[in-house]
């Protein structure tokens, strides 16, 4: 059980503008933001369909590891026909063939993939850098970068720790590198994952650039009597949002909230234009049949709320690290940050020619400003019924996996965990800790491999943070309102102590319902402002009675985060240490 050290709820620190060493962004010149973003028409590029690298060789009995090399590299990218080339940090196998996003990496379960990943960045960031958040900073310049494969269940030294970074050609290292080469073995279960960069203080400007690329682990076994839509008919959408300067660059803020304080950094980006496969609200053409969708909110601090025009629905089949038991049929999905859905639409109940994809979350979430007529819309569905219809021989299963539901009953070990902002006497976040602990504090969470525990995590904050909790696999179960919550925070200030000060009379509030859609294993669940959310956390896997193929307990460990990228970069982010 964790006990928490005293709240400081005003945090000033003077640092001069010039220790922050950020170059200037390109000047949005003579327009705002939004009328760059309003002067580009939507629905007039095609979405692109990512490329694709398989992660093994061979087929069925024959199947063979796979080995890949992945770089990172500089390159201009047109986000829509009548935006000038933007200047981006993209992956690829080439710097010819690198995309925003990165290519899609197919695995297969229980076939390891070793990839090399290659840093070709120049000397300087493309975006400002604010070096008083903590930061990889390297003695002789270059663009940090390490790649976390988000929600893989891997060795520590292929996690992508934030302190593993590198420059180019492996010029300079961060204190906890230790190889090139990372393995990662897919034991987990069929699931939908993706990788980005995760260098220290850097993860949001790097994502921001584009490192981002989508992962998926296939089971043949398990996937192929669903019938589902596959092929042309299986299609991943990542989503993002971006500000542009009237020359086509990436708009990123140089000025923060307070400036005397982080020179730049601000508590969240939001961008005006919505960025899906790297194209501005493209559209895709459909047959009137049943589409997948592998959709992942890649935004560095958006939540999406999506829904379709024309009364269609959602039927989710699967979430980030699993399926569902059985098919839920929805009108909208809320997505927080790093967080995926999988989800078939039917196009034949379509009564038009076209649907749009919407949003309406309003940012941040969940009580800031309204999505408006930009960031409200995401893509659109055009109808084409092609003479004769083909047959769509493609199926929703009626039931899909069965994964018993947990409960608070299964776990040995019950940790509390306080989410809070730390506030300048203006009243202006400086910055975001967890159990009021910086990052390069010990770890306070050492978890036995193999075990099932209850994290209480109690949100003091005003607003919705994902938890992404590496290696583990986890559910929210309750979420439950706290009430005379400033006597609450007045009490863990005094006492440091969540039993101390009695969480269970003060978590006595109305309780909100968990989504249907959300009851499966994931890797990223949403932190209800002035809730106590009950987590059920595994440290093993789901669908297998074996062990880790691999030592969990070596260094450099593991961490957990909210990924709402700005606060995890100062510093919503505390190293998770496990034990044998």
């Amino acid at each position: 059980m964790s006990s928490f050290v005293v709240f400081v709820i005003v945090f000033s620190l003077a640092v001069s503008a010039a220790d922050a060493q950020s170059p200037p962004p390109a000047p949005v010149t003579g327009q705002t933001l939004q009328q760059v973003a309003g002067s580009l028409k939507m629905y007039v590029d095609p979405l692109p369909d990512m490329p694709k690298l398989n992660g093994y060789s061979g087929s069925g009995n024959s199947r063979r590891p796979g080995s890949l090399t992945i770089g990172m590299y500089q390159k201009k990218w047109q986000f829509h026909r009548d935006l000038p080339p933007t200047t981006v940090f993209v992956y690829g196998t080439s710097l010819a063939n690198a995309t925003f996003p990165g290519p899609t990496i197919i695995a297969k379960q229980g076939t390891p993939l070793q990839v090399t990943w290659q840093n070709h960045l120049p000397q300087h960031h493309i975006l400002p850098i604010d070096t008083t958040v903590p930061t990889a900073i390297p003695k002789n310049g270059g663009v940090p970068t390490v790649v976390h494969l988000h929600g893989g269940v891997h060795e520590p030294q292929s996690d992508g720790s934030a302190l593993a970074w590198f420059t180019a050609d492996f010029s300079e290292k961060g204190p906890k590198w230790t190889k090139a080469t990372y393995t990662y073995p897919n034991i987990l279960h069929a699931a939908n994952l993706w990788y980005h960069d995760h260098a220290l203080g850097l993860t949001r400007a790097n994502l921001l650039a584009g490192l981002i690329g989508a992962y998926n682990i296939q089971n043949d076994d398990v996937e192929t009597p669903f019938d589902l839509p596959c092929d042309e008919y299986d299609r991943h959408l990542i989503i993002v949002d971006r500000n542009f300067n009237v020359d086509g660059s990436l708009y990123m803020n140089s000025t923060g909230d307070n400036p005397t304080i982080h020179p730049e950094w601000q508590p969240e980006y939001f961008g005006e234009a919505i960025i899906v496969n790297g194209k501005a609200w493209p559209y895709l053409t459909v047959k009137p049949r049943r589409y997948r969708f592998r959709i992942l909110n890649a935004s560095n601090a958006r939540y999406l709320r999506l829904s379709l025009s024309n009364g269609l629905q959602f039927i989710v089949i699967g979430s980030d690290s699993s399926y569902l038991n059985a098919p839920v049929a929805t009108p909208s999905v809320l997505l927080a940050p790093a967080e995926i859905s999988d989800v078939v639409i039917d196009f034949s109940r379509l009564t038009s020619n076209e649907t749009e994809l919407l949003n309406d979350a309003p940012y941040p979430y969940p009580t800031g400003s309204p999505a408006g007529p930009l960031n409200g819309k995401v893509m659109k569905f055009v109808l084409a019924r092609p003479n004769p219809t083909q047959p769509d021989n493609s199926t929703i299963p009626v039931k899909q996996v069965n994964y018993p539901l947990p409960s608070a009953a299964d776990a040995t070990v019950t940790r509390y965990i306080a989410m809070y902002e730390y506030l300048s006497p203006a009243g202006l976040s400086t910055h975001l800790y967890i159990n009021g602990k910086r990052f390069e504090d010990p770890a306070t969470e050492s978890p036995k491999v193999g075990s099932i525990e209850l994290w209480e995590v109690i949100n003091l904050t005003g607003d919705n943070h994902p938890l992404h909790i590496h290696l583990g696999l986890f559910q929210r179960i309750k979420v439950q309102q706290l009430v005379n919550l400033t006597d609450f925070q007045n009490c863990m200030s005094a006492n440091n102590d969540a039993v101390a000060c009695n969480i269970s009379r003060h978590a006595t509030g109305p309780t909100m319902a968990v989504p249907e859609y959300e009851k499966t294993w994931k890797n990223v669940v949403k932190m209800e402002p002035g809730y106590v959310t009950s987590v059920i956390v595994r440290f093993n896997l789901v669908d297998q009675k074996s062990q880790y193929p691999f030592d969990p307990t070596a260094e450099p460990g593991y961490v957990y985060h909210c990924h709402i990228l700005d606060h995890e970069d100062n510093a919503m982010i505390r190293p998770l240490k496990m034990v044998a």
